[in-house]
């Protein structure tokens, strides 16, 4: 337990040493997040915010994860799979950041480039996993278990795009996604802790120390924000512990704010289609509240408590 609380301070103080200097960079740059005209109007006062903070608590979370765990000498081919989903996602993500800072744009990479670039890094994490002798197995619940390397190629390939991109949704406002990633990551840290896994743990740990230093500088009025280099790597990392904790399912409560927010998309873009009509005012759906009058103070402490209480629910029933 007191490798994993130095790997939380470990990120925690390098996040907080160097994302100021990084926002006075985008400053001195004039480099900032370009705001979609599709968004709240009151949104468009956030232009030219600086953006890709994620890239330095990822970072962190990663020096963090691998001194640490080599120190314990828990530094595992779990360790590595973990590492991989975070910085993979987050290179994806940096690039994506990258090409809309470059032609000042809200658009970066294509759609397919991005799902294409998510697919080799699940690739690759199920040959990493296989070369560990590692169960391809998936908990079907009631009913049992499912085997086979082609079923849980499929479904870690739609755990890891499905949930990168559901964290990727809910980084519209400030502090939103930083919230509930760190009560994620704490659920988790805390079922690694209760499963003696310490590699999860530690990993765990680290990302909760770098979101904690980067929440001061992201909660409203955010001085920058995460960027897709933050949000893709949060849940690219997710995703994976969820897995490797032998736990897939418990991400549908655990997080259940992100789960709401992709549905949210996805059922407004089918009955616009269907039927023309809009359910949400706008999605996702904390934009929907926003044009209820809600802050964005509101939104985020609702937003934050749904997402505990569904840990709450997990821990309580399954924990």
């Amino acid at each position: 337990m007191l490798a994993s609380i130095i790997a939380l301070v470990s990120s925690l103080v390098i996040t907080a040493i160097f994302l100021p200097w990084l926002i006075m960079y985008m400053h001195a740059k004039k480099e900032g997040q370009e705001i979609r005209d599709e968004g709240p109007k009151w949104h468009q006062k956030k232009s030219g915010t600086p953006t890709m903070g994620g890239t330095i608590f990822v970072l962190a979370a990663a020096i963090s994860t691998i001194w640490v765990s080599l120190w314990q000498h828990s530094l595992v081919k779990v360790s590595w799979i973990l590492l991989l989903s975070l910085l993979g996602y987050g290179l994806i993500g940096f690039f994506d950041d990258g090409i809309k800072l470059r032609f000042k744009r809200n658009l970066g990479l294509r759609a397919w480039q991005k799902l294409a670039l998510q697919i080799v890094i699940a690739i690759v994490i199920v040959l990493i996993a296989a070369s560990d002798r590692f169960k391809f197995s998936l908990p079907i619940p009631f009913i049992g278990e499912l085997t086979g390397i082609a079923i849980f190629v499929l479904f870690l390939i739609f755990w890891l795009v499905g949930y990168s991109n559901a964290v990727n949704l809910s980084d519209g406002l400030d502090g939103l996604a930083t919230g509930l990633s760190i009560i994620a990551y704490g659920t988790y840290a805390y079922l690694a802790y209760k499963q003696h896994d310490e590699a999860v743990l530690i990993f765990c740990m680290s990302v909760i120390g770098g979101l904690i230093a980067f929440f001061i500088f992201n909660h409203k009025p955010a001085k920058i924000f995460m960027g897709d280099a933050g949000s893709l790597a949060l849940g690219g990392g997710l995703a994976s512990v969820s897995i490797f904790l032998h736990r897939p399912w418990s991400l549908l409560l655990i997080g259940i704010v992100f789960v709401c927010e992709t549905a949210s998309v996805m059922l407004q873009v089918a009955s616009f289609q269907t039927t023309g009509k809009r359910i949400f005012k706008m999605t996702p759906i904390h934009h929907h509240f926003e044009m209820l009058g809600w802050s964005e103070w509101k939104v985020d402490i609702v937003f934050w408590l749904v997402g505990l209480v569904g840990s709450l629910i997990y821990l309580g029933i399954w924990g």
